[in-house]
């Protein structure tokens, strides 16, 4: 338990973030929203530090600069998961499993996108892995690129200012926030988890009911 508390505090401490300074912020949120093995980077806490240590001054850039340069890495990001997926169609489907891809994430996508249509890229960038499959899975299925670019501006605007600037005004508000980190993390980690979770189990219980049935 206490090595797990080590790790967190590390991975959340301000040098060990700052050290890959700002452009490593937009090559994460870049890679969380288009390359299909981005699926495991950690964009919502780190949209949310940015923030934090942006209101601080640790982060040497201005909260609009900050703010619009995520804004267009998770634009570019989205679009570049809807040119892989629309170059891939139905084969990615066919892709075999290995440590950076799961058939399961994309079927997660697929459901996700059958129930909430194109709204699935806005609402599913708050939640892990659906951000990242939803647009590629959006291209396989060639969705109308101009309601793509639509949703996706409006996801990305969405996403990056609640988690930014959310971080922002609290780290103004409670400049002491930033000692208690690994807490903010965990509790983040906690919210973000738990829907994928519920996904998860109600995939399951599907595929088992028809098995059933069969």
């Amino acid at each position: 338990m206490d090595s797990f508390w080590e790790h967190l505090q590390n991975l959340t401490h301000a040098q060990s973030i700052i050290s890959f300074g700002f452009y490593f912020l937009l090559i994460v949120v870049f890679a969380e929203t288009g390359l299909f093995f981005g699926f495991f980077l950690p964009g919502d806490y780190l949209l949310f530090m940015s923030g934090l240590f942006c209101s601080s001054g640790q982060l040497n850039v201005s909260i609009y600069e900050l703010v619009f340069s995520l804004i267009a890495a998770g634009v570019l990001g989205n679009y570049t998961g809807y040119w892989f997926g629309y170059r891939t169609g139905p084969k990615l489907f066919k892709r075999n499993n290995s440590f950076f891809f799961k058939q399961r994430y994309v079927k997660l996508a697929e459901d996700f996108y059958t129930k909430y249509g194109g709204m699935a890229l806005v609402l599913g960038r708050f939640f892990p892995i659906i951000r990242t499959f939803a647009p590629i899975f959006a291209g396989v299925v060639k969705f109308d690129i101009r309601k793509f670019t639509l949703y996706n501006f409006i996801g990305s605007i969405a996403w990056v200012c609640i988690f930014t600037l959310a971080g922002f005004f609290l780290g103004r508000r409670f400049p002491q926030i930033k000692d208690y980190m690994e807490y903010v993390i965990v509790g983040l980690i906690i919210i973000t988890t738990i829907p994928l979770i519920i996904a998860f189990v109600k995939q399951a219980i599907n595929k088992r009911s028809i098995k059933e049935l069969k």
